[in-house]
């Protein structure tokens, strides 16, 4: 077994260190989420809290991990009467983004339990960490029907594998460690909440803070073991003081004062739900137990309110976790911020609004960590950032509701035109669904129909290498003929590995939905960017809803750009969009060439994800010979090569050339209007994107099929 890096090497990352440790001192408190940038050190912080966490009592033999003061009467290894009892260190059970559902609740074999009658289980991952700590990594990667595993397991403190009428089930309570990059996106909600606390982790930038945190991790790099061992000291030390505050917790006293604050400070963020309340209650409670006390102080209030209410406090998927810490000491002083006898400062403070217990040092971190050569905890790569606000309140791009500068005039085929600042964008609304026809085969997702391997089941096949969900109907129907030539006596069934089929399930994947926004001058001109910019946000809220993957290019002035790459960020994009500047020429043929060869290589990348082209634009376009023509020519490759397009047409006013409509047919797909975007649009809308030419998608491209007087008027 590979040593781990010690925990009180690791350089800075109080909020960190404190979270965990509180984690450690009492498990009722949820776990935690650690967000940050990548190569800040947060995985290694995490494995290294396994070694701190004490040790647990086990029945000897079960590999279930029961208690041996109150054993699982269901558990599968058999009732467990009064026998041998060992102790072993707690696991930290590490749950790949990649793994299979059997990979993690267990598999069941379904070939004995129809042949023989009995249940044949292999313990998952849940199982491994039962009464541990089960660690994600990239839990926002994680895939859906992972997540609502997940989701059953904390809820009940049990996992269930059901597998044809045959089930088991065993007890899974375990401690939920997250670390995720926000750059590749954000967690459901639902997940979100399961966390108790939730830190931002960043590099410092500090010189001299990275040098050490440089010299630590290529000196364990050289020698892990000698490392390790000059650190013993202080983990032993860290060790002691958990176990001492886990014997103290039962005593801390949680006043009612304090409980109202915990009451009015959940009430005036505006969280949803009770979970916040009682995660507060007890991370104040165990953050008193850790400086040594029996009284929760109001300190230990706020800064249970700083760790376990940012990520509850979010309105908008969008929007970035955060916490108003003025609001929260005026919250916290109207509510009765001072102890009853008057205390105004009845415990010094740590750098991180944490009290300081008895073992403090001079940057003894979160609690009072021991002192470690003259600088606090953290892994190589990552540092504290001491100069950045902890968990402030995030700042949004205000949307105005004033007008747009009226901008200089059209710009001219012969010349670029003033660049316009950029606006903010309209509310968003929800929209219609959008799918790719056909029957694709990519990852879980909401959009469009795929074959997967959750959903209504729709036939059986013979299984390809292990069997996954049984087709009990199927197996039986082709095991029944040989029955009697395979000599069966008895009321079992006799079956061979050919009879086994498998359901064949349709369920919905998500897509790569690639937007190609029009940011020229055209559009500002009108004064219709911040509606455009609206419903480009509703349906990059969409995305997210349905798990796609997005990526964003813009076309204005001479050429087009992608604003950003594929990824699974909806937030990223929603940012970009935000400060999309307009102006200049429209050089549609440039943009739609730009988006085939984001798709051409997207495509080789991942195969199996099926992309959505959505195009936002009026259908002009301006800029060199023919640039009409160029655009329908571009449009026709994307059209050869079989991407499903949908054209959001923008144009407005009393005269409409219909050219976002005639863009749609050369594409393939359907154009549809701002209005008819919205999901409680009451005009007719055929919702499926069209693998073939339609005409016209909107009533407003069908009324005004131009000829081609129109469309050089449009160039």
């Amino acid at each position: 077994m590979s040593t781990r890096y010690p925990f009180t090497a690791v350089v800075g990352m109080d909020d960190l260190r404190l979270a965990l440790l509180l984690n450690a001192v009492s498990p009722a408190v949820g776990g935690v989420l650690v967000r940050g940038e990548k190569g800040t050190a947060k995985s290694t912080a995490v494995r290294a809290l396994a070694d701190l966490v004490p040790e647990v009592p086990v029945v000897a033999g079960c590999r279930f991990s029961c208690d041996p003061l109150s054993p699982d009467p269901q558990c599968p290894d058999g009732r467990h009467d009064a026998g041998p009892a060992e102790s072993r260190p707690a696991r930290m059970v590490e749950l790949p983004v990649g793994a299979s559902e059997d990979r993690l609740v267990g598999a069941l074999d379904i070939e004995r339990a129809l042949a023989e009658g009995v249940k044949a289980f292999e313990p998952g991952l849940l199982a491994a960490a039962h009464r541990g700590i089960l660690y994600v990594d990239e839990v926002n990667l994680l895939h859906d029907h992972l997540v609502d595993v997940l989701l059953d397991a904390a809820a009940m403190g049990a996992s269930y594998v059901e597998r044809e009428g045959v089930s088991v089930r065993h007890a899974a309570r375990f401690l939920l460690v997250g670390t995720m990059n926000p750059e590749e996106g954000e967690l459901r909600p639902q997940l979100l909440d399961r966390f108790g606390l939730t830190v931002e982790v960043s590099a410092s930038r500090d010189p001299e803070q990275r040098v050490k945190v440089v010299r630590r991790r290529l000196a364990y790099d050289d020698d892990p073991a000698g490392f390790a061992a000059r650190w013993a000291t202080q983990e032993q030390e860290l060790r002691e003081r958990i176990a001492r505050a886990r014997e103290l917790l039962p005593s801390v006293a949680l006043g009612d004062s304090a409980l109202r604050q915990i009451a009015a400070t959940c009430a005036a963020f505006e969280v949803d739900g009770m979970r916040a309340d009682i995660v507060m209650a007890r991370t104040a409670t165990a953050l008193a137990a850790w400086a040594g006390r029996t009284e929760v102080l109001p300190e230990d209030v706020r800064q249970a309110a700083l760790l376990a209410l940012p990520h509850r406090r979010r309105r908008a998927p969008f929007d970035a976790p955060g916490l108003d810490e003025d609001k929260l000491d005026q919250v916290l002083e109207e509510s009765g911020g001072q102890d009853a006898d008057g205390d105004d400062d009845p415990e010094p403070e740590g750098p991180d609004g944490g009290p300081d217990g008895p073992d403090g040092g001079p940057d003894g971190g979160p609690g009072g960590l021991p002192p470690q050569d003259g600088g606090p905890l953290e892994q190589p790569g990552d540092a504290p950032r001491p100069e950045v606000p902890r968990q402030q309140e995030p700042e949004r791009p205000a949307r105005p509701e004033e007008p747009e500068r009226e901008p200089a005039g059209e710009p001219a085929a012969s010349g670029p035109g003033p660049e316009q600042a950029a606006v903010g964008a309209a509310e968003p609304f929800r929209t219609r669904r959008l799918d790719v026809p056909g029957l694709g085969e990519g990852a879980d997702g909401r959009r469009s129909r795929a074959r997967t391997a959750h959903g209504r089941t729709t036939g059986a096949r013979r299984p390809h290498g292990a069997l996954g969900k049984l087709h009990l109907a199927a197996t039986v129907q082709a095991a029944a003929p040989h029955q009697g030539a395979r000599g069966r006596r008895g009321p079992g069934l006799v079956l061979r590995r050919d009879d086994l089929r498998e359901a064949v399930r349709e369920g919905r994947e998500g897509n790569l939905v690639l937007f190609v926004v029009d940011a020229s001058g055209s559009m500002a001109a009108r004064k219709r960017m911040g509606a455009v910019k609206g419903a480009v946000l509703s349906l990059l809220l969409d995305a997210y809803q349905r798990r796609d993957k997005i990526g964003m290019v813009t076309f204005r002035g001479s050429g087009a750009e992608l604003a950003l790459p594929p990824t699974s960020s909806v937030e990223a994009g929603a940012a970009r969009l935000e400060q999309l500047p307009t102006g200049g020429r429209t050089p549609l043929a440039e943009g739609l060439l730009r988006a085939h060869e984001v798709l051409r290589v997207e495509r080789m990348r991942d195969p199996s994800r099926r992309p959505l082209l959505v195009v936002v634009t009026d259908g002009r376009a301006t800029g060199g010979p023919d640039p009409l023509g160029r655009a329908h020519r571009a449009a026709g490759l994307l059209a050869g090569g079989g991407t499903a397009s949908v054209v959001v047409d923008c144009e407005a006013g009393p005269v409409r050339l219909g050219l976002a409509g005639e863009l749609a047919r050369e594409l393939g797909g359907t154009a549809v209007t701002l209005d008819e975007l919205r999901a409680d649009s009451v005009s007719a809308l055929v919702r499926t994107v069209q693998g073939r030419p339609v005409r016209g998608g909107s009533s407003a491209g069908r009324e005004r099929d131009h000829d081609h007087v129109n469309r050089e008027k449009a160039a």
